[in-house]
Parts: C-alpha cells; sequence; structure tokens
C-alpha cells in the first residue's frame, strides 16, 4: 500500500480560515471550560474573562483582565486545562 500526501492541498486547505476555525474552534472550547472549571477564584474577573478568540492561526483561548499574566504565572490554570482536555 502505498499512501500519497498532498501537501500542496493541504497548504491550500490550511490557508483557509473557515478551516483553521472549524479545526480548532472546538478544541478551543473544551480547554476554555476546563480552565473555566479549575480557574483560580477571588473576585472572579480573571474566571469570567477567560474566552475563545479566532486569530490568524485558528482559535485561541485567551485571558482579558489585566492581572492574567500574573495568575498564569502562579497557576498555570491555561496549560493545566489544555493538559486536561489532551488526557486519555
Amino acid at each position: 500500500m502505498k499512501v500519497r500526501v498532498d501537501n500542496a492541498g493541504i497548504a491550500a486547505l490550511l490557508a483557509r480560515a473557515d478551516v483553521r476555525e472549524a479545526a480548532t474552534r472546538p478544541v478551543a472550547e473544551r480547554v476554555l471550560a476546563a480552565a473555566q472549571s479549575i480557574a483560580p477564584v477571588d473576585t472572579g474577573a480573571y474566571r469570567d474573562s477567560l474566552r475563545v478568540e479566532t486569530t490568524d492561526r485558528g482559535s485561541a483561548v485567551v485571558a482579558g483582565t489585566d492581572h492574567a499574566v500574573y495568575v498564569e504565572a502562579d497557576h498555570g490554570t491555561l496549560a493545566r486545562a489544555l493538559g486536561l482536555t489532551t488526557k486519555g
């Protein structure tokens, strides 16, 4: 059996924003749900600011508070959420 990969065809698909979005949005939504469930809560501002955004590379989970960088440095919420969604 031989498999021939159409690299140009794959590149053409990945160049389409709708294809990138369709491929990445479901994963981003799962990461978002996991992050919201494990986010540390003092005022709730960090957890409530988590959202999925469309980027030039597909979908991404972002936090929209000024102190998100400190929460991530202390707790690693988004990294842990990604790990929770890729196991098993």
